[in-house]
């Protein structure tokens, strides 16, 4: 499968690798030892997630790492630490770096297509960023997360947006405030992940998931994404207003009408999309 993206690629290093089982797609970085969201990484994986919005043959996007102890170190400090010889003491790259990063994250948000983190190893700073901003996320028993950067001196502040929207402002504020590892069990007990499975049937357990909801009709599974984020910014009345006008929207859909009457009938329903 081709991949378009806008900067010249290493031929000899390509910073994800991409396959497709039926309507599943997985997206996996290669970026060794410490599969650091570089810039080339960060827009790689831009450029995928963007392609697969459009393809109808995709329903479900994984992002994973291969096996190994890191799932994601966060921000490429090295590329970073470079542009500090920049004329402006590397500003503009900096600014750079997190607008490409902010907008990589809110779309995977935005998307309309469930995206499922499989975290098998250590991710930290924009690397656990990644893993909150997924709509789920399963990790091994021996994943660790955290967002350190308060350690070198730098608050964690653009992870910290996508991590108090999935854990509690205290919890996230620990993790923010002391830089410290929480395991696996703590991070689903703070509500960062979904669910802690032995790390040997990671990958089979996320492709059970992936393909469950593969099963579904894409159009619900896009206006039902699209509502839940939406309705979570809004004040109680304002959300039950929006929830019901697009349950209306759903309920004259062409899927809708298929499923109901497929449940009606006791027969399996044929989804087409619309």
């Amino acid at each position: 499968m081709s991949v378009t993206i806008p900067f010249k690629r290493d031929a000899d290093h390509e910073p994800i690798t991409v396959s497709q089982s039926g309507a599943v797609l997985r997206v996996v970085f290669s970026n060794p030892p410490a599969n650091a969201l570089s810039m080339e990484m960060m827009l790689a994986l831009q450029a995928e997630l963007d392609r697969a919005a459009e393809d109808p043959k995709v329903k479900v996007v994984i992002i994973a790492t291969p096996p190994g102890k890191v799932f994601s170190g966060g921000h490429d400090l090295k590329q970073m630490t470079s542009h500090r010889t920049d004329a402006d003491a590397g500003k503009a790259y900096f600014a750079e770096t997190f607008d490409v990063c902010s907008r990589l994250m809110q779309s995977i948000v935005r998307h309309p297509k469930p995206i499922i983190a499989e975290v098998n190893g250590i991710a930290t700073a924009a690397g656990c960023q990644l893993v909150a901003s997924c709509d789920l996320a399963i990790a091994s028993d021996t994943s660790t997360f955290g967002v350190n950067g308060i350690n070198v001196g730098l608050f964690c502040t653009t992870p910290g947006v996508a991590i108090v929207r999935g854990v509690k402002p205290k919890h996230a504020m620990e993790m923010l405030l002391t830089g410290e590892m929480v395991d696996a069990a703590t991070a689903k007990d703070f509500g960062l992940v979904n669910r802690v499975v032995p790390s040997e049937y990671l990958s089979q357990i996320v492709n059970k998931y992936a393909a469950t909801i593969a099963t579904k009709s894409a159009a619900t599974l896009r206006m039902g994404k699209q509502a839940f984020y939406a309705q979570a910014e809004m004040g109680l009345a304002d959300a039950y207003d929006y929830a019901s006008r697009a349950m209306v929207e759903n309920m004259l859909a062409a899927d809708a009408k298929e499923g109901i009457a497929a449940f009606i009938g006791k027969r399996k329903p044929e989804w087409t999309g619309e």
